[in-house]
């Protein structure tokens, strides 16, 4: 089974929409507070295909999308305590389901990173739910760790 990343298409949309499916449907179980399912339009993808900034790279299997990584490039916040650097921020990665532990993840991850170089951006960086142990081990055992966390308050009162 070999496995080749590229760049998403219009060709690639029925199964990106399956993946973001299944992405949402983790989103809802993770924070029902924030997250809903929504709808994929062809004009969401367009927006990503035509942008200068970012990328879904998809892992290829006998030419189906079966895991893809949203992949942008953003600047850090102009703060003058901050260092300006660049990033590569990873919007989404999904594998479908029965696909997963075969090294595809992996592989996306080692593709952001390249992605990374190629645009030489300093670092990368991603989110992950604080339930979604599974996730963290993944990105702990693709380099990642945790450098801050998120808190918030659901009560403004």
């Amino acid at each position: 089974m070999d496995c080749i990343i590229r760049k998403a298409t219009f060709d690639d949309l029925e199964e990106l929409r399956g993946l973001y499916l299944a992405l949402e449907e983790d989103g809802v179980r993770y924070q029902p507070e924030h997250f809903v399912i929504g709808e994929r339009t062809d004009e969401f993808f367009k927006s990503i295909f035509d942008s200068d900034n970012q990328d879904i790279l998809v892992a290829d299997i006998d030419g189906k999308a079966i895991g893809f990584v949203h992949v942008m490039i953003l600047e850090q916040k102009k703060v003058s305590c901050l260092k300006p650097q660049s990033v590569v921020y990873l919007q989404d990665l999904c594998v479908r389901e029965d696909m997963r532990s075969k090294g595809i993840g992996a592989t996306l991850i080692r593709a952001s990173k390249d992605y990374g170089k190629e645009h030489n951006v300093d670092f990368i960086r991603t989110q992950v739910f604080p339930g979604n142990v599974d996730g963290m081990r993944f990105y702990e055992r693709n380099g990642f760790c945790e450098m801050m966390k998120t808190i918030e308050c659901q009560t403004l009162d």
